[in-house]
């Protein structure tokens, strides 16, 4: 069954190249979805799941989770944090998801340690979506309204929270080109043009 994972730095519109290429191909998009079901699946709002994911938990929230089961009637706030299904619970369920959604089809999928997950497959076709760093910053404020003062910041931390990510949960490195068949600079190409050159390769690919 073909598919496409597309990891994508934050800034890079990665996203939406997936969505044109899913679209195209007539293939199912596992990007928002995903996030819907695994919500769906622990209890969560979408939202919710959408802040925790990608991301590794700070000291500081992994402290007080451990302070809270030591005593949660003194720290009932945090006991209440304690409560909610914890990192490695998303990510097993995310992983669940995603393997349920190889099973269904022609399928691509956004980021969350796809690429790693399936890097044995041979049908598949792994994207790595990526631009230089004051093109991030300006789709970061153009498109996900990040404030232009804090843009160079918020792209940083967000790409690092998604290596921290992939290193945590997949023992992998995010940005090694070993990981990906194939690396778009949505910059220099845009994404109109990216996502033609990633189903154009999957058409020639997987027929």
């Amino acid at each position: 069954m073909p598919l496409i994972t597309v990891s994508r730095q934050f800034g890079s519109g990665g996203s939406e190249v997936a969505e044109r290429v899913a679209r195209a191909l007539d293939w199912h998009l596992y990007d928002n979805a995903l996030v819907d079901e695994v919500a769906r699946r622990l209890g969560m709002q979408p939202a919710d799941v959408s802040a925790r994911e990608e991301r590794v938990p700070s000291i500081a929230e992994r402290i007080a989770s451990a302070m809270a089961l030591g005593m949660p009637e003194v720290m009932p706030t945090v006991a209440d944090l304690a409560m909610q299904p914890t990192e490695e619970r998303i990510v097993e369920v995310t992983k669940h998801v995603m393997e349920e959604a190889v099973l269904a089809g022609p399928a691509v999928l956004v980021g969350r340690g796809a690429q790693c997950m399936l890097a044995s497959r041979a049908d598949a076709l792994h994207v790595f979506c990526y631009a230089p760093p004051e093109v991030l910053a300006s789709y970061a404020v153009t498109n996900l309204g990040v404030a232009p003062a804090d843009a160079a910041r918020v792209v940083a931390e967000n790409n690092h929270q998604r290596e921290q990510y992939v290193k945590r949960h997949w023992k992998r490195e995010w940005r090694d080109l070993a990981n990906y068949h194939l690396c778009v600079n949505t910059g220099w190409l845009g994404l109109d043009a990216a996502a033609e050159l990633i189903v154009g390769l999957a058409r020639e690919r997987f027929g």
